[in-house]
């Protein structure tokens, strides 16, 4: 098997051209491979008749693999430096051909070293055709096989290597996952494909709440992130716009969503038009949303289509996290756990007990930095300073 390129260490037989006891020309094609990147040809290195042939359909062998045998003049081996003793890579058929033709079948060892691939290829970074096949067959993404340690050469992880992995699942215990959570799993595994960042700022919550005391009905605290991402955002709706391509897509509307955890996964129903609803208007429609959510029977236009999420991870007594923002998304908004902490009171001089919390902002950084971040998520804590104005 010859080096078919960069980063390439093996290909996968697709169709073999020509049979036992044939006479070829020499560079004469006569193997069709596959690999990661496209379909290539194996060529013969002089005339001669074929001798032996030790590849089968559909199995995948690695660079320097002997994948047959051409019995050559003494004049054309002479030509390509054969004419000495055997290489270990290519014993002669005499004497190893039946130990070189059960490896070659029985799967892809490495039989060479120091092949140019990437020195941080690791885990199912590079799959074969095959490899690629046999995982669409199960439903498995390159995620699920990070942990393998690869045989292969450079360390790439086999086909062999594969079902070893999937024969050992098998004596673990094993559930299957609710569709809830696949879906939940494959969202992420999309939204992982953008370079995301998060910035966080500290933020004193009295002044919420104390205005969520004085309300009713009483909004959740995370609506009162929700509205003030609405209305920072309609003030400036650049870092809400989506990356298609080389455009930026701003949004028509400033529809906001929020998280809500419910039986094995996570809800995001959606509330409408933010900027353009106070919140206390807000209120009894969040409510609503909240418990339609926990139950699961959030009617069809309740979900999708929102520019940002906002999640209230403290309710899990987090105080810093990094969400992630949903894959139609930019942005999410996290708050954490509320806690006393020492604030520094200018005009008494002194240290005073307030209810802190972290706020953090992740964001696909390939629309905004981080000072845009940042001035977001700035403006967004002024707001929450004043929640009579939200």
């Amino acid at each position: 098997m010859p080096q078919l390129g960069e980063s390439i260490a093996e290909a996968t037989i697709v169709s073999v051209g020509i049979k036992v006891g044939e006479q070829v020309k020499g560079d004469q094609e006569v193997i069709e491979v596959e690999t990661n990147k496209a379909v290539m040809s194996v060529t013969t290195p002089c005339p001669g008749r074929v001798e032996e042939l030790l590849v089968e359909i559909r199995q995948s062998y690695p660079v320097g693999a002997v994948l047959g045998y051409l019995d050559a003049s003494d004049e054309e081996a002479a030509k390509l430096g054969l004419d000495a003793a055997p290489s270990p890579l290519a014993p002669h058929p005499g004497e190893e051909a039946t130990s070189a033709k059960s490896a070659a079948t029985a799967g892809v060892a490495p039989t060479v070293r120091g092949l140019p691939v990437p020195a941080h290829a690791a885990g199912a970074s590079y799959m074969s055709p095959r490899m690629k096949a046999r995982m669409n067959e199960l439903g498995l993404h390159a995620a699920d096989l990070a942990g393998i340690a690869g045989s292969g050469a450079a360390g790439r992880v086999t086909i062999e290597d594969l079902e070893k992995f999937l024969s050992s699942l098998e004596k673990n215990e094993m559930t299957p996952a609710s569709t809830m959570r696949v879906a939940v799993a494959d969202a992420m595994r999309r939204s992982w494909t953008r370079p995301l960042a998060t910035v966080a700022l500290p933020v004193i919550l009295d002044p919420v709440l104390t205005h969520r005391r004085g309300s009713n009905p009483k909004p959740g605290p995370a609506l009162y992130a929700l509205r003030a991402l609405g209305i920072a955002l309609s003030e400036n709706r650049a870092p809400a716009g989506r990356l298609i391509g080389d455009r930026v897509v701003h949004p028509a509307a400033i529809d906001i969503g929020f998280a809500v955890e419910a039986d094995d996964g996570v809800l995001v129903p959606v509330l409408r038009d933010v900027d353009r609803k106070t919140l206390k208007d807000l209120t009894p429609r969040y409510n609503d949303l909240v418990e339609l959510a926990r139950q699961r029977r959030l009617p069809a236009g309740a979900t999708g289509g929102s520019v940002a999420t906002v999640t209230n991870f403290g309710t899990f007594g987090l105080t810093w996290a990094t969400p992630i923002p949903l894959p139609e998304q930019t942005l999410v908004l996290g708050m954490g756990a509320g806690r006393v902490a020492p604030n520094w009171d200018p005009e008494k001089k002194q240290f005073l007990p307030v209810t802190e919390i972290n706020l953090t902002l992740s964001f696909d950084h390939r629309v905004l930095d981080g000072g845009a971040a940042g001035r977001l998520l700035a403006r967004v804590a002024a707001l929450l300073a004043d929640p009579k104005g939200l």
